[in-house]
């Protein structure tokens, strides 16, 4: 009978570049996994957090749980990338998870889960040239929860910025270049500032100063009148 919505705990149609098996096989391997990979996580969220939200659908009492939980890495820096893997011990656990937390919200963001052929050492590690995964690579937008913009449009602003300081230093050496010696020329300003301050001499200081010489001669030949 055709199913008029998709059953929610049906796997993707994604295929590992890296697995070297064909869709059929493919298909039977699935339909026994018990491991989840888990998308769009914040690089933020801590393994704590996510065990906390997936032992939901743990049944430890028919000898299920969670057996370990691998976070996504990033292949430079060694940390968390946005992704991580989840191992039950039963396939029905996984199923569960594809029903009931697959697009549900994690420290804000949405995340997704999609079965998985089963972990292997080196795939907790990211693809992109960055090292980071592939997605992060190419994101034009900025998202805080992943690491800002997208590793391509962080290298063209940064290549951006070079070019303009490459410009900035050729303008300062080339002709036409502004001269040098700032410095020199705010002391400079500083000190005819200072003199403008001082008062110059003026004619009527000149004159005042006569004035007084002329009085203390007057009073000097008084004095010598009186006596």
């Amino acid at each position: 009978m055709a199913h008029v919505v998709s059953p929610l705990d049906q796997p993707s149609n994604y295929k590992d570049s890296q697995a070297r098996v064909d869709r059929s096989k493919q298909a039977e391997l699935l339909a026994k996994s018990t491991t989840l990979y888990i998308g769009n996580l914040s690089f933020y969220t801590t393994e704590e957090q996510i065990y906390e939200l997936f032992s939901k659908c743990a049944n430890q009492e028919d000898g299920g749980g969670i057996k370990r939980i691998i976070m996504g890495l990033d292949r430079n820096t060694r940390t968390p990338c946005g992704f991580c893997f989840v191992e039950y011990y039963t396939h029905a656990e996984a199923l569960a998870c594809m029903k009931f937390v697959s697009g549900t919200k994690l420290d804000e963001r949405i995340i997704r889960c999609d079965l998985d052929l089963g972990y292997k050492e080196g795939r907790q590690f990211g693809r992109g040239k960055s090292g980071g995964q592939v997605r992060d690579e190419h994101r034009q937008d900025y998202d805080p929860g992943r690491g800002g913009w997208g590793a391509q449009a962080q290298r063209q602003e940064m290549e951006r910025r070079r070019a303009v300081e490459e410009r900035y230093a050729d303008a300062q050496d080339g002709p036409g270049a502004v001269a040098g010696g700032g410095e020199d020329w705010k002391e400079q300003e500083s000190s005819q500032h200072v003199n403008k301050l001082k008062r110059a001499r003026s004619p009527d200081d000149e004159g005042e100063k006569a004035r007084l010489g002329q009085r203390t001669r007057i009073d000097d030949d008084m004095d010598n009148n009186r006596m």
